[in-house]
């Protein structure tokens, strides 16, 4: 069932927990996400990033991600993650796509407001909603070094851009990473608390692989609504590949993937469910 990003985070809200966002970049990583949340009944967000265009052009899987949402068992946001330019964004929306997050953190922030205003007012008229960045993580989507570290969200300048964008959810920049963590992370989940109660949304946590349970668990407890969850997913599908490769003469690629698949399942069930408090 197709549903748009304010809908799921609300179902969200009124239930107290987090909902799962997945990059879904192929075939195995759709069916792999939507069999752990039909098995939880929990919705669920199926995400295409931009970094992952040459992987999987929007305009070939966009189309797969909004037939696998509407035929969905449980409420599916078809989402834009980590939008960098305006145009990439309208391509998403002619689609159908019912979430977008529009990605200015880099920027200064008077361009940052004024491109998310923008992005606030095109998907006003596709009834889709629109999150947006504030702060920069310590590194970037694809896992790639941020020069200047993480730069953490000001919980006032975050009260001023929100009611002047008039977003509907925000990332905020509070400690995590995006990609592999090569150390335990040390998250500021107070500053969520006090973001989530100065704002009034729910806010979204990007560089969601490899966080502690209990740190997830807080986090929601402090206003997280939307789990970001990708870079460990996929590891787990890459590891399963290997391992049937070692343990046996494999001819057929379709059961690299399936093994793929069935790892990537399992791995995104555990998280579902940590985020769902299952």
């Amino acid at each position: 069932m197709l549903v748009n990003l304010k809908e799921i985070l609300q179902l969200a809200e009124e239930s107290k927990f987090a909902v799962g966002a997945f990059n879904t970049p192929n075939l195995e990583c759709i069916q792999a996400v939507l069999h752990a949340a039909e098995r939880l009944k929990v919705p669920v967000i199926l995400s295409h990033a931009e970094l992952h265009e040459e992987v999987a052009p929007l305009a070939e899987i966009g189309p797969v991600m909004m037939l696998a949402a509407r035929k969905a068992k449980v409420p599916v946001c078809v989402h834009l993650d980590h939008c960098e330019t305006l145009a990439y964004m309208q391509q998403a929306l002619d689609i159908g796509f019912t979430g977008v997050m529009y990605d200015g953190s880099t920027l200064p922030y008077a361009e940052n407001l004024a491109n998310t205003k923008k992005a606030v007012a095109m998907a006003k008229s596709y009834n889709c909603g629109v999150e947006a960045e504030l702060g920069a993580l310590a590194s970037r989507e694809g896992g790639a070094g941020n020069a200047g570290g993480p730069v953490y969200t000001d919980p006032d300048e975050a009260v001023t851009f929100c009611a002047e964008t008039g977003i509907d959810a925000l990332a905020p920049s509070f400690g995590t990473a995006h990609g592999i963590y090569k150390s335990k992370p040390v998250l500021d989940l107070d500053r969520v608390k006090v973001i989530a109660e100065k704002t009034g949304l729910p806010l979204v946590m990007h560089g969601g692989s490899g966080v502690s349970p209990e740190d997830y668990r807080t986090g929601i407890t402090n206003g997280l609504r939307k789990i970001n969850y990708y870079s460990y997913m996929s590891k787990a599908g890459t590891q399963a590949v290997k391992a049937l490769l070692e343990a046996q003469d494999v001819t057929f690629f379709h059961d690299l993937a399936l093994a793929a698949q069935n790892a990537m399942e399992a791995d995104t069930e555990k998280a579902m469910r940590v985020f769902a408090g299952l």
